[in-house]
């Protein structure tokens, strides 16, 4: 059977040759980063050598660049740690309504805390609209914090427009580039941000390795109390093979990046274009046009995105419905409830994210193999049978 990974936003695989520059740290570079001897200078080399291809990667300085376990705790340091070095100045934090749980559920634990929460909204596309962030900064607001680009439909945010606001009014900007760090092109400086959330996982580095990139000036409180690693910011003992294997992929994806997004750019476009002229009632949700290189959503009426997962896979295809992150739930996405979808529509969400392997024939085999899938599972579904019968009784 035909096997084809398509689920690239929930993770992917690591490249050769970030395992090959990872190896000898899992075994013979075995020292401490903060050990004053040989084996200690080894490893620190090794550390400060991938914070240099990190930084360069967003167009950073190194000694900005502060190394942690994921995404989500880099999402949580910088929500939490920024808010928290500015409250003598105000409470107020303004984040958009699709962001990652990471980000939400920080900024909701910081509304326990006594914060106050703005959710700006977004439109059909799950765009963010400047001026909708503009109205919700208040004298207090102290935080901004919108993602860069969203995993589950695709769409990249306007964060330049968005930051110059927020500079303007006086608050910190945040934004979540875990979906674009080493996907497309950014320049942290060039977009006027304060902070960047990034994951390696999500440019064919190892999992369990992230990075937060902080401007040099900008307050930020740690919230791992331990020992000095990162400059004092960051406690604990790094992970020296993870970190190098961040670099190694910064490093593949800077000189990479043209290729790859041309490559996925073409299998996306053939999906999007294909899927619809072979499924009746199939919406593509985010945005058209400006959305990410491998992204490919869909929401398919009438029945639900999980049995179409089950079903794929029985056919070797590896897909998601909503983020990694919910698909367990059985719950309906919280982007594209913010989108404006209902629920019914929401539940039959199916997410492509496609990854440098993958070829022609992969979208070809997807589009001959999915068509049966709907058709068979609209048989089954009560939705079908009701919209079916409003259909006959109007001819």
């Amino acid at each position: 059977m035909r096997k084809v990974y398509l689920d690239n936003a929930a993770t992917t695989p690591m490249l050769p040759e970030v395992l090959e520059a990872m190896l000898p740290y899992l075994k013979d570079a075995y020292g401490n980063p903060q050990s004053l001897h040989g084996w200690g200078d080894e490893a620190r080399e090794a550390v400060e050598d991938a914070r240099g291809k990190v930084a360069a990667l967003i167009g950073a300085q190194a000694e900005e660049i502060i190394f942690t376990s994921s995404g989500t705790e880099s999402n949580n340091f910088a929500v939490k740690g920024l808010a928290a070095a500015q409250q003598s100045k105000g409470r107020h934090i303004v984040i958009s309504a699709i962001e990652h749980f990471s980000v939400l559920h920080s900024a909701r634990t910081l509304e326990k805390q006594g914060f106050e929460l703005t959710l700006v909204p977004v439109d059909r596309y799950g765009l963010v609209d400047p001026a909708e962030v503009a109205r919700s900064i208040r004298k207090d607001t102290v935080l901004v914090s919108v993602m860069h680009a969203n995993g589950e439909v695709g769409t990249i945010q306007p964060i330049r427009e968005i930051a110059r606001l927020a500079k303007e009014a006086g608050a910190i900007f945040h934004t979540d580039a875990v979906a674009t760090a080493g996907t497309i092109s950014l320049d942290a400086g060039e977009l006027g941000i304060d902070a960047l959330s990034l994951a390696g996982n999500q440019f064919y580095g190892p999992k369990g390795v992230g990075a937060l990139w902080v401007k040099k000036g900008v307050r930020i409180i740690p919230f791992l109390d331990g020992g000095v690693q990162e400059g004092g910011r960051r406690a604990g003992t790094e992970n020296v093979p993870a970190i190098v294997g961040l670099g190694k992929a910064a490093e593949l994806a800077s000189e990479e990046m043209g290729s790859r997004i041309e490559h996925l750019s073409a299998l996306r476009d053939r999906l999007i274009d294909g899927l619809p002229s072979r499924i009746d009632h199939v919406i593509l949700t985010g945005h058209p046009t400006q959305r990410l290189p491998g992204n490919a959503s869909f929401c398919i009426e009438f029945i639900e995105g999980e049995s179409m997962l089950m079903l794929l896979n029985h056919q070797g295809i590896a897909a998601a419905s909503g983020s990694a992150c919910t698909s367990k739930a059985l719950k309906a996405s919280h982007v594209l409830l913010a989108m404006g979808l209902a629920h019914e529509i929401a539940h039959g969400s199916l997410l492509f994210s496609l990854g440098v392997s993958n070829t022609v024939e992969d979208i070809d085999y997807v589009l001959e193999v999915l068509p049966p899938i709907v058709d068979r599972l609209r048989q089954m579904s009560p939705l079908y049978a009701k919209f079916s019968k409003e259909q006959s009784g109007r001819r």
